[in-house]
């Protein structure tokens, strides 16, 4: 066999392979003894015709045709390792060139190849937000308010009230009826805040920021009247610049209780025996979010920088593989929010193909970190050990047991499924171990951890070399003595 080898520039092997004769003609006899086992022969039983006979009533086009199917099923393995190429999927029979001698024409996608630049040169400094008190207190009030005891009053609005409101409001430059309604009246209850509200930021007011405090000093059955210009802060924001004119009805006020902030309010929320212990649990619980999003607004940047600076080869079966993961992913996302794909694209008036389109830029930014990651992973010699595996591999199970339908957990003890599940485990650990080098090198954290344990194993030689001296002196003192 005879294995020319050509890569093309979209990252594809084009291999000509030359068939021996022998081959063919072993191939040609196996296939038309496959062919008499389906089909009947009169004169002889399945399977036991002559091999001329066969031909004479099936035909040696149908023979050669079932006899290529046989002999790519066999060589492929053999042809692969002649053109010493690494494949990123099956390949495809494209052509058969020549049938004297056969020759086979396939295309293959090959793995990804990926050149790093020079990464090590990205530096940016790992500055993570600090908690502050304030942040802790906010928490505490928000609990505080979740737990509070609301009783009707008689007098006018004032701050910390619950003041359930008719509310309506319609814009001032709209064109048509329909248009010109920003919000249909409805009832909805408003806390008045302080001005200066802590929680405004995380927990923006609506209508919009300030509306509360229209109706201080307002009693039951109370209406009032104003204008409101949203600020231009986004413009893709819809409400952005809109003058709108307000219409509210106060329809019954209410007061609120807040529980005071001691131990007992902390046995109320949780397994808690102290304020001091619930503050505590609230400060980690802040500072992991906190971690967490600066890692991932951290990470962010130094991966666009690193995903700029490396070359990348791969063919156009990865992109749309990607293009794949990234559509099913959004799908799962509609579904959470009891929506349907086939409703989503029918409300945009796109069709599949045009989506796969809008989704390409978000694969191909996805599938390039991740062969960033999976190749500094490499380099750095990034290794996962095995215990980590089966324990987050035994959570997994675990997890989808319980959350998946019944008849799909079943699934999970199949060879192939768990096979497949503890690959992705596997790759996801990498992908975040290497993120963690990477996040490390660019902060410069791995330079001081080098110097840190270069510096404790200078101190561990500069011991062993006292205690090694301090033997010898003893000895010397005695012999004088």
């Amino acid at each position: 066999m005879k294995v020319d080898t050509q890569i093309t520039e979209d990252h594809q092997a084009k291999l000509s392979v030359e068939v021996d004769a022998a081959k063919i003609e072993e191939m040609k006899h196996r296939a038309a003894s496959k062919i008499a086992r389906r089909v009947k022969i009169a004169g002889f039983r399945p399977g036991k015709a002559p091999y001329p006979v066969i031909v004479r009533q099936i035909g040696e086009p149908a023979i050669i045709e079932e006899a290529l199917e046989l002999l790519v099923e066999e060589i492929y393995p053999e042809v692969i390792k002649q053109a010493e190429i690494n494949p990123y999927s099956s390949g495809k029979l494209e052509n058969v060139a020549n049938l004297d001698p056969v020759t086979l024409e396939f295309t293959i996608p090959l793995v990804a190849e990926v050149t790093l630049g020079d990464y090590k040169s990205i530096h940016k400094p790992y500055e993570p937000p600090p908690i502050h008190e304030q942040d802790i207190e906010n928490v505490l009030q928000d609990l505080r308010e979740r737990q509070a005891i609301v009783e009707p009053v008689d007098r006018p609005a004032q701050v910390g009230d619950v003041v359930t409101v008719l509310i309506s409001a319609v814009r001032k430059d709209s064109e048509t009826e329909q248009e010109k309604i920003l919000i249909k009246e409805r009832s909805t209850p408003v806390i008045i805040r302080p001005k200066q509200d802590p929680t405004e930021e995380s927990n923006p007011e609506w209508p919009f920021s300030g509306f509360s405090h229209k109706l201080i000093s307002l009693s039951a059955t109370q209406s009032v009247d104003f204008s409101y210009t949203y600020p231009h802060k986004d413009e893709a924001n819809a409400l952005s610049g809109v003058e709108a004119e307000f219409h509210v009805s106060v329809e019954n006020i209410k007061k609120r209780e807040l529980p005071e902030l001691n131990d007992e309010f902390a046995i109320t929320i949780g397994e808690f025996s102290t304020l001091d212990g619930l503050r505590t649990t609230i400060k980690a619980s802040l500072e992991s979010q906190a971690m967490e999003n600066y890692n991932d607004s951290y990470d962010e940047e130094i991966l666009k920088e690193a995903v700029e600076q490396t070359t990348y080869k791969y063919p156009s079966q990865m992109m749309e593989d990607e293009i794949d993961h990234v559509i099913e992913d959004f799908s799962r996302r509609l579904e959470k929010q009891k929506l349907d794909l086939d409703l989503y694209l029918k409300s945009r008036k796109l069709d599949m193909d045009g989506l796969r389109e809008e989704m390409k830029p978000v694969a191909e930014n996805r599938m390039k970190r991740s062969l960033f990651l999976y190749e500094l992973g490499k380099i750095e010699n990034i290794q996962v050990n095995p215990e980590e595996l089966e324990s987050e591999t035994v959570n997994t199970m675990n997890y989808l047991s319980r959350s998946l339908p019944q008849n799909e957990a079943r699934k999970l003890s199949q060879k192939n499924i768990r096979d497949n599940l503890v690959g992705n485990i596997l790759i996801d650990i990498l992908s975040r171990k290497s993120m963690e080098r990477f996040r490390n090198i660019c902060s410069g954290r791995l330079e001081e951890e080098k110097q840190e344990e270069a510096t404790q194993e200078n101190e561990i030689v500069l011991d062993l070399q006292v205690t090694d001296k301090n033997p010898m002196v003893a000895p010397a003192e005695e012999n004088e003595s």
